[in-house]
């Protein structure tokens, strides 16, 4: 079987790294999704989830599960190169690069934001080998320009990268870091200035002054978990992500599944957002992702829920995290777009590496 040997080396390191129960030290009785271990989901019981290890080596490696060879598609997805000198330049509107997956550098008015950025070839726990991007980079990350912000989504090596984020952290003005709770002492390990990592609770918000740009952050659920080995699942918090520059705001919806109240309260709260980041992928077979990974249906879903006037696609294209085809996403979209009538301009897909500038903002 493919990977096989990779993939039982990584259950036993994760089996030998995973961490004994500890008391939560957030924890906080009054708040629902909070528990003395961990955290918890509000609208699902997390206890009945089938997406553990077990699950996942059963279905990987001992069922009839279809699984496509996404190295074999890669050319179903489209890269291009960064515009290095459009993103050093000053963005009078607001201007969205896609690095790929859930990294994308969003800029306005001289303020740059990275989203859960990942330069890494592998997001495998063992640092190498499978999970392995499928499709190019798209720059050198290098040359980015100067990063006054990132934002980590959750703990998952797809989205929390050591190798990525140290590199961030060495540069001459390291940026600021927000990250759910129980991620902050790992951005510190990593060598962050822990001045510069801001940890924040759903619902918990934050206000700051970058190049006499006034920006408000405020951290909001997600459906998801939290886990880097095998016994430290829900330990730390995930979250989404609202931001505002001035008269432009997004919000980042991380790594999510969806239910029927939480978004719309996420709606409820924010009235309307400029732009939002939505997964589409990631969500083959649904017995084993249905809970923590929205497919293109429910991303239409959440777009609508949330009240955004444009959303843009991510969490797909770059690395083989779930069965379906690369392109898949896309093709389930466009068909769910016209079948629930959103407008083709309303829901954006980027090809890797291209540069979007929102008009009339």
């Amino acid at each position: 079987m493919r990977y096989l040997k990779l993939y039982i080396l990584i259950f036993f390191i994760l089996f030998i790294t995973g961490c004994s129960q500890k008391t939560n030290p957030y924890y906080d009785k009054t708040k629902v999704h909070h528990t003395k271990e961990g955290f918890q989901n509000t609208y699902i019981n997390d206890k009945a989830k089938k997406t553990n290890y077990f699950s996942f080596f059963k279905m990987r490696l001992l069922s009839d599960e279809y699984w496509a060879d996404h190295k074999a598609l890669k050319d179903q997805i489209s890269v291009v190169d960064v515009d290095v000198r459009l993103i050093h330049q000053n963005s009078s509107k607001p201007r969205i690069t896609w690095l790929g997956h859930s990294s994308f550098l969003i800029q306005y008015k001289n303020i740059n934001i990275l989203t859960d950025p990942v330069f890494s070839d592998s997001v495998s726990p063992l640092g190498f080998g499978e999970p392995l991007r499928y499709t190019k980079h798209p720059m050198d990350y290098k040359k980015l320009p100067k990063i006054d912000m990132v934002l980590i989504s959750h703990n998952h090596y797809d989205h929390l990268d050591k190798d990525s984020l140290e590199g961030l952290i060495k540069q001459e003005y390291s940026p600021i870091f927000y990250v759910p709770l129980g991620l902050k002492d790992m951005l510190v390990s990593f060598g962050a200035d822990e001045k510069k990592v801001k940890e924040l609770d759903w619902l918990n918000s934050n206000s700051l002054k970058i190049d006499e740009k006034n920006l408000n952050i405020k951290a909001y659920p997600s459906q998801s978990y939290s886990s880097r080995s095998m016994g430290d699942s829900f330990k730390s918090l995930w979250a989404s992500w609202f931001v505002k520059i001035e008269d432009f705001d997004f919000w980042f919806a991380g790594d999510t599944g969806y239910n029927e109240k939480q978004f719309k309260e996420i709606g409820k709260d924010l009235k309307e957002v400029d732009i939002a980041f939505i997964p589409i992928g990631g969500y083959e077979p649904r017995w084993f992702m249905k809970r923590y990974n929205i497919n293109p249906r429910e991303s239409l879903y959440i777009h609508k829920d949330i009240k955004a006037k444009k959303s843009i696609a991510m969490h797909w294209g770059t690395f083989p995290l779930s069965a379906e085809e690369p392109n898949a996403p896309v093709i389930e979209l466009k068909k769910q777009m016209k079948e629930q009538g959103v407008e083709n301009d309303k829901f954006i897909i980027m090809d890797i590496g291209e540069s979007f500038e929102l008009k009339n903002n």
